[in-house]
């Protein structure tokens, strides 16, 4: 990365002082752990992000025991937890449920309502049910980037596509720096809906997760954002920084508190 750094800066002189320009605040990351200084300061709110992939005949029943179970569950108020959003896949891979939930108090209310789940005999009914009904799952804990928008309960109908970015390892940083001005391009629509990074779980990924009326408006609010001075060289700089991505468009199912 320091090689990768003084070449660049032998190279291309001039973009050393834009480059400056792009940080929100000088960060040091030998200094602090990468989640004290990205994430929000004012909340300590942990997010959990599972993914479930259905077998293509109980997609259905899955939905159905979801809307059922979860919401009686989840709400009541001595499970320091919220559900934040609920999805089918719709584009990308199928048969596939997203589920993100808030944790409250961080890893303190995730322990507290992982052991009032144990003793609750309808979710473990409910459990049991579900995993007959999966082919695999998988989950990662997550912090919200300091800059994105808190997401929210927001009316629909809206589809909502979750892009993924499993980044370099060591650029974390460089990410948020990035972002944190690049998100100013993204907000003209309200489309922002929250921005996460991977604490545990897959490591260096990031989330980002949108709001469109529909395909059509999400195509015309994306190529609006190159028209904007500035976007362009953004994107320019954040490529190089991703291993991966992925883009899923999904659907909100009926519990979901975003629609």
């Amino acid at each position: 990365l320091i090689c990768r750094g003084l070449g660049s800066s032998a190279s291309r002189p001039r973009e050393d002082s834009w480059l400056k320009s792009l940080f929100v605040r000088k960060v040091d990351p030998r200094k602090d752990a990468h989640s004290n200084l990205l994430a929000k300061r004012e909340t300590s709110s942990l997010y959990k992000l599972q993914i479930h992939n259905v077998k293509p005949e109980c997609l259905d029943a899955y939905n159905k025991l979801c809307q059922e179970v979860l919401p009686k569950i989840h709400e009541e108020k001595h499970y320091p937890c919220a559900l934040v959003g609920t999805w089918n896949t719709w584009y990308g891979e199928q048969d596939q449920a997203v589920h993100l939930w808030r944790y409250e108090g961080g890893y303190p209310a995730l322990n507290e309502v992982m052991n009032k789940l144990r003793q609750n005999k309808e979710f473990t009914e409910f459990r049991k049910e579900r995993g007959n009904m999966l082919l695999s799952r998988k989950n990662q804990l997550l912090l919200e980037f300091s800059f994105w928008n808190e997401p929210v309960p927001r009316e629909g109908p809206n589809i909502y596509e979750l892009r993924s970015y499993q980044l370099r390892p060591g650029t974390m940083i460089e990410w948020g720096n990035y972002w944190a001005r690049a998100i100013r391009f993204r907000q003209d629509n309200n489309e922002a809906v929250g921005g996460f990074f991977s604490q545990i779980g897959q490591l260096y990924m990031v989330h980002h997760l949108w709001a469109y009326k529909d395909l059509q408006t999400r195509e015309d609010i994306r190529n609006a954002a190159w028209h904007k001075p500035g976007w362009d060289e953004l994107v320019y700089y954040t490529v190089p920084l991703i291993q991966e991505m992925e883009s899923r468009i999904m659907i909100p199912l009926k519990i979901s508190p975003l629609q």
